[in-house]
Order: structure tokens, then sequence, then C-alpha cells
């Protein structure tokens, strides 16, 4: 998905710390995608308050959208370089193309990752099958080592668990105590590739319902909500809890909590090897979100993801030039097997990056 605001934020993102033991509620922004009666969007990263969780640097939720009154979604082609993008549909279908041919669906269930790399152009656009359409767009930030790798595409299908009274989907990396690498199982040849250590996993409990989700301390984690709302409460590793009593379940627990909406985000700093997820009288649906701190420096704008503003304006350079301006469609981006004319970029700000805390 393009991010299709007129006026994109150019972000210097430095690296981010922890910040305390509680649980930090981030609200989403409302953002359209495209004309007067496009769909809408709930964004939440990034965000002025916090820029990424783990190498995740963009989050996008939305629907569940009535496909005949919004026209569902319609992206053109489009470009990016230096991160990995994820769709994860709750609802609906979904067609990917992009320039290195490959083409695929992604329906519930599926997840699709397409690494930019060093630049790739792709389209995105619901299907006539699709009534209502509903999920979320994600996006993760490639290391500086990794950032010029070459554009691939992946699709996989996900294996549901059950972990307590929740059903756990991990559609990227691993999450601890939930199955294995046989998780994801690819549909096409090879594995869904990341660059840095991550899970995204999506957790459903039905009304009432409660679940200790195990976290792998080294990670930060961020907890999307689709359905709620949810009570999350985090709890830390032995040693900085050595002297609180244990729970009912033998389960020494940070003591911090929050209740969260629907389309809030709640973070959850490192140093914690779990999470306890409570339903109340409806049933929940969240997203979780984590990683190791991404401990680059990096600058986002648009679609881009690069080391410093001259970078990002020379991909912006490149685009206009090779595809909006067709001077070379096969250049950095390439070209989509799409019926109609390829996004051009927003215009860049008028001065510098300056760091944004």
């Amino acid at each position: 998905m393009s991010n299709l605001e007129k006026d994109p934020l150019e972000l210097l993102c430095p690296p981010e710390g922890r910040q305390g033991p509680s649980v930090q509620v981030l609200a989403a922004r409302d953002v359209p995608l495209g004309g007067p009666r496009a769909m809408r969007v709930r964004r939440t990263l990034p965000q002025r308050g916090r820029t990424t969780i783990g190498a995740w640097c963009f989050a996008d939720h939305y629907g569940p959208d009535d496909v005949a009154a919004s026209g569902g979604m319609v992206v053109p082609p489009h470009p990016h370089a230096g991160l990995q993008t994820v769709s994860w549909l709750f609802e609906g279908e979904i067609e990917h193309r992009d320039s290195t041919g490959s083409r695929e669906l992604v329906r519930p269930g599926q997840v699709n990752l397409m690494t930019a790399g060093r630049g790739i152009s792709h389209s995105e656009v619901s299907t006539p099958a699709t009534t209502r359409l509903h999920g979320v767009q994600l996006w993760i930030a490639l290391p500086g080592a990794s950032r010029d790798v070459a554009p691939f595409f992946e699709h996989a299908e996900i294996v549901a668990e059950e972990v307590d009274d929740a059903v756990v989907r991990v559609f990227a990396g691993s999450l601890p105590g939930v199955g294995d690498e046989a998780s994801v199982r690819p549909i096409q040849d090879g594995a869904v590739t990341l660059f840095s250590p991550l899970v995204g996993a999506q957790i459903d409990l039905a009304a009432g319902g409660e679940a200790w989700i195990e976290l792998d301390p080294a990670f930060e984690h961020g907890v999307l909500v689709d359905a709620g709302p949810v009570r999350v409460t985090i709890a830390a590793t032995d040693d900085e809890v050595a002297d609180r009593p244990a729970d009912a379940d033998g389960l020494t627990v940070a003591g911090h909590s929050a209740t969260l909406e629907r389309s809030e985000l709640g973070y959850l700093p490192t140093g914690h090897d779990g999470v306890r997820l409570t339903a109340g009288d409806g049933p929940v649906r969240v997203v979780l979100l984590g990683g190791v701190p991404f401990g680059e420096e990096l600058v986002m704008w648009w679609n881009f993801i690069g080391g410093d503003h001259d970078e990002i304006v020379e991909f912006r350079r490149q685009w206009q030039s090779e595809v909006i301006g067709r001077d070379n469609p096969d250049g950095r981006f390439g070209r989509v097997d799409y019926d109609g004319d390829a996004l051009p970029a927003p215009e860049l700000p008028t001065v510098r990056l300056k760091p944004r805390t």
C-alpha cells in the first residue's frame, strides 16, 4: 500500500530505546487513501511519539469497509525502497502485482511479504468478489546492511494454533511457545524472509477469554486492537520482579496494565517475558508486533526509507523521471503490468530534514 497523504511527514528516526515499564497507549490518526470516496485507514505508526517498534515502522488499520460505498482499495503502481511491506487481511481479497513480475492474491489466513530493497514498484487492488475489506498494512524497515538487496516477493499460508483461550496466527518471525517454523508454510518456493529479529501475529479471544502470551524479553512490542476493548497486562523478567508476589497462576506480573480500545496501539517496552490479554463482554482481535529495538538512524518520507535526506531525494527523482516521465521505465523501480497510470510522488519539503523527537 502506498502512503497517499498529500504532504507526508519527513521523519528523521533516531534509535528509540525503552521508555519505562508501563504500557504506553498510542492513538491512531485518520488518513484517506485517495479521493472523495476513498477508503480511510487508521494509522498508528509512524507518529512523532514513536516511529518504530523493532523494525516495524508503518501500521495502517482499515475496515471493515463497505466496498460498494467506498470503492474498496485501488492503489495504482507506486514505488518502495529500503523496506518490506506486509499485507494481512481479516476479510476480503486483494490482488498484488509488482515489477518483479509477481501477481498474487492475498486472503485471510495468508500473508504477502514484499521486499523492496534497492527499489520496486507494485499495485494493490481489492478484487470484484470483495464486498467487505478489513485488515492491516505493515512496513518493516530494512537495516542499512540489507537496504540495497534485490527486490523479491513471497506469499505464505499461516497455521492457527491455540494458546490458553486464544487462537494465534504468527505471520512473521516467531513467538516463544507458539509452534515452530512450520507455522508459516510457504506456498511459493522459499520461506518468508526477514532481515532482523521480529514477530507479527494475529491473536483472537472469545468474549470473557484470557491468554498468557510469552514474549521475547529482548523485544519491544506493540498490541494493535482490531476488536476490543482488551485488558493488557505486562510481566517483567525475574530479575526485575524478584520481590513481587506471584499471582494465582504462579506468574510474577509487573502490575502495569491498560485497557485498549479499538484502533489503539499499546506499546510494551523491552524486558518483559509475557503479556496477559483479557477480553471483556465482547470478542477481541489484536495484532502483536515486536522486535529488537531498531538501532539505526533512518529517514522516512512517502514510500521510501533511506540513510539520509539526499538518498530520499534521489529515490524521488528517479521515480519521477524514469516512471512518471517514462525516461527509463525499466530503471530502479521497474514497471508493473497494470491498466492505468502510476502514482506521481508528492512534492518534497523545501527545507532539509531536521530531527524530530
